[in-house]
């Protein structure tokens, strides 16, 4: 009996294992474009990364033919969103320093938007999960992509006067 669970749980640790060698990249990238921190330097990321994948191990013998990734990408934007509410008061109001791509959004943006676009999760999946309607999933999605693409730019670069060329 003893065996039998040893060769179980040797069995599960090399399914993880796999599961972590294939997915935690692109898990990794997501966490990072939520916390807008820059990709070489993301400890934000990195710990919510790994509290997630730690709660997909904790119920691996239970996801019984769930997709693994899609488990532990729910879990990792329940997560940001609970934490973005949870240490600024409203989810909407804070925003870090401007490191990655995505730092002019709002938490609630970032999250809508790398849902939709980068990960690929259908509207109506992203509104059940987080809870939201539809149309404000969309409007909040536009409204992001609208705010990266017409953000403002800093002044143009002076351009000073060419020197003359003696003849």
């Amino acid at each position: 009996m003893r065996d039998r669970h040893a060769s179980r749980a040797a069995r599960r640790d090399r399914e993880f294992e796999a599961f972590v060698a294939g997915a935690a990249g692109r898990l990794l990238h997501t966490a990072t474009l939520l916390t807008a921190e820059a990709p070489d330097g993301n400890p934000r990321a990195r710990r919510l990364l790994t509290l997630s994948l730690a709660r997909t191990y904790a119920c691996w013998d239970r996801l019984r033919g769930e997709d693994p990734y899609d488990h532990t990408r729910q879990h990792l934007a329940t997560r940001f969103a609970r934490g973005a509410w949870h240490h600024h008061g409203v989810l909407g109001r804070f925003r870090p320093h401007p490191a990655g791509p995505l730092a002019p959004l709002t938490p609630q943006e970032r999250l809508i938007l790398v849902l939709r676009l980068y990960e690929g999760v259908a509207e109506e999946q992203t509104a059940a999960l987080l809870g939201l309607s539809e149309d404000r999933v969309r409007a909040v999605c536009h409204r992001a992509t609208s705010v990266l693409l017409h953000r403002a730019r800093g002044p143009a670069p002076s351009v000073t006067a060419a020197k003359a060329v003696p003849s």
